[in-house]
């Protein structure tokens, strides 16, 4: 993917013979599918795993052996034991994928460590902390990726090559989002049929003992960087370009409460809770290049799955809802294309080489390359493509639509994480065959 390395950071510490040593902070199903993808790799040694949860640790101790790996050594006494974890000397890097609270310190405190850190999105949950990630970074040197496996994905990865071959003219707009029924997700008792229920909190089961709270007592957009993260990178941002400034607005928030009136009934304890959060958030950002993005947060009301992406420019533009691509010259005029025959043609030289062996990883195969990127970006230790500047940018539109909603949709100023160093930094080559 073009990694680059960092003048005057950490020099290479590992040969292509070596094997990287790995520790999982979190083992949740986010974790144990990280971990599967990690134990089908010959240049990797999973040497620790730390979860406050004795049955995914067993889990995931069972997976280590099971595949022919040495025991590991086992974390999670308390909250805090993973920085027992950091202080061991034959983990080199670890993967976090713990709840949205933990993520920022536990990697601020991996960088501090000098373990090269690969965490879960989103990265961070406020300013303070995006900005945590990028001093930490520059001060000590050590590197940390972002997980967004969107970035990853076949069709976003074929856009892409079609952004870069200029096949849709000078960019102008884009949109994105997270349109996700989590309602499931949300609320979960572990023991209700079809896996339903409308319990959260200590009552709750996997992500509903945290998730559920964010929608409770923030009215936000929790979630960006699955849209954003590929939207990103499109527009060079940080890279030759950068986010602007955005404005918020929130729907009304009904959803939770309808399904909880709906699967528990009207006088069940949870049906008082007031949910802060809108069901349908919308965010404007504009970049230094004077393009546009919407991203809408849609995961309270029933609908289908979409990210939602359109990305548009002066020659034509791509829906990925319809499946549709229109290129000026190339369609019939005021008719739209089927896209499968474009995302074929401009398919990316890593899924033509690795697709049928990545469609087992997860996700429809991007949970392979985006573990790989922070494999061979860990073993060479060098700046893997997305990097603590991209963390801090896309996280920070939870805060900053905080922010607006709670002021009527008054515009917010993104933050420069690159303290102006966008204006010179060269976008990645996405295009490369090889990492």
């Amino acid at each position: 993917m073009g990694l680059v390395a960092v003048p005057g950071f950490a020099r290479n510490r590992f040969s292509a013979a070596d094997k990287l040593n790995v520790g999982l902070i979190g083992v949740g199903l986010r974790g144990t599918n990280h971990l599967k993808n990690l134990l089908l790799r010959k240049d990797v040694n999973v040497t620790a795993i730390c979860d406050v949860d004795e049955a995914r640790i067993a889990l995931a101790k069972e997976l280590i052996v099971g595949a022919g790996g040495k025991s590991p050594k086992i974390y999670g006494s308390s909250d805090m034991d993973y920085k027992n974890l950091l202080e061991q000397t034959d983990v080199d890097a670890v993967v976090i994928a713990t709840p949205w609270l933990w993520h920022t310190r536990m990697t601020v405190d991996a960088m501090e460590a000098g373990k090269y850190a690969g965490v879960e999105v989103s990265a961070s949950n406020t300013l303070e902390e995006c900005w945590d990630l990028v001093n930490t970074h520059e001060r000590t040197g050590t590197h940390m990726m972002i997980l967004e496996n969107v970035n990853y994905r076949r069709d976003i990865l074929a856009v892409l090559n079609m952004v870069k071959q200029n096949i849709f003219g000078e960019l102008v707009h884009f949109r994105c989002g997270y349109q996700h029924d989590l309602r499931h997700v949300k609320f979960n008792d572990g023991k209700s049929p079809n896996g339903k229920g409308v319990e959260f909190g200590e009552k709750g089961v996997s992500e509903a003992k945290w998730r559920t709270e964010h929608s409770v007592k923030r009215n936000a957009d929790v979630y960006p960087t699955h849209g954003l993260g590929p939207i990103a990178v499109m527009a060079d941002i940080n890279r030759g370009n950068r986010f602007m400034s955005m404005t918020s607005h929130a729907s009304k928030g009904i959803g939770l409460h309808n399904y909880i009136v709906k699967e528990g009934g009207e006088n069940h304890a949870n049906a008082k809770v007031k949910f802060k959060q809108g069901d349908v958030i919308t965010s404007t950002i504009n970049t230094a290049n004077g393009e546009t993005i919407i991203i809408t947060h849609d995961c309270n009301l029933p609908r289908p799955y979409s990210l939602g992406f359109r990305v548009q420019g002066a020659n034509g533009l791509w829906e990925v809802d319809g499946n549709r691509i229109y290129v000026d010259g190339k369609s019939e005029p005021h008719k739209w294309d089927e896209a499968q025959s474009w995302l074929d043609q401009y398919d990316h030289p890593l899924w033509k080489k690795y697709g049928e062996y990545a469609l087992d990883a997860g996700h429809g195969g991007m949970d392979f390359f985006v573990m790989n990127s922070f494999v061979e970006s860990a073993k060479q230790n060098i700046a893997p493509p997305l990097d603590a500047y991209d963390a801090a940018a896309w996280s920070a539109v939870t805060p900053l639509s905080e922010v607006s909603i709670a002021n009527n949709g008054e515009p917010q100023d993104f933050p420069d994480f690159t303290r102006g160093l966008w204006i010179k930094r060269k976008p990645y080559d996405w295009m490369k065959e090889n990492y």
